[in-house]
């Protein structure tokens, strides 16, 4: 897997300061879309376990709050088997931070359906990611006073609790207006 970039202070993918990673690959190629350059797979440089080390330690001071996982897409199957694995890593140093993650797929239809992969390195992935926004961006729905979202379809997704109670949970911090 690629990536397009780290971000060790990021405060516009999440509450808090956080640290982003932005994966490089993605096929859903949406019109408008701010990261165009991370389509492409072979985009930016090979993730490693360097990248990882460099991520853990980024997380390590108490004022960030968590880690962003976006795109390109992380969930496109070629992205996955690095991502599962590396995902944990973080729950289990981190317990106490938050994992959000950013994807254009459909939490229903395509991730908890197993649609996209093998459904248990899906299901893997969805295990470490606390809060997961999902849905395409929609340049005709692009709305700049969304909070951690760019167009109207995106939902934020308390992933736990909607794993939980078998039905989609919103984030309760998601009041849509910044």
């Amino acid at each position: 897997m690629n990536y397009a970039t780290i971000k060790p202070f990021d405060v516009a993918n999440g509450p808090g300061v956080r640290v982003s990673l932005f994966v490089s690959g993605c096929t859903h190629r949406c019109k408008g879309c701010f990261n165009e350059e991370a389509w492409d797979f072979n985009y930016g440089e090979e993730f490693t376990e360097r990248e990882e080390n460099r991520i853990l330690e980024a997380l390590s001071p108490d004022y960030i709050k968590g880690f962003s996982l976006l795109g390109g897409e992380p969930f496109e199957p070629r992205n996955q088997a690095v991502l599962c694995e590396f995902l944990p890593k973080i729950k289990e140093r981190y317990p106490e931070k938050t994992i959000w993650c950013y994807t254009g797929y459909d939490f229903e239809k395509d991730l908890l359906s197993g649609r996209l992969c093998d459904k248990m390195i899906t299901d893997k992935m969805l295990s470490c990611i606390d809060i997961l926004v999902d849905g395409k961006f929609v340049e005709e729905k692009k709305n700049l006073k969304l909070r951690f979202k760019g167009s109207e379809n995106q939902r934020i997704i308390d992933v736990k609790k909607s794993l939980q109670e078998n039905r989609i949970i919103l984030w309760e911090g998601d009041t849509n207006a910044v």
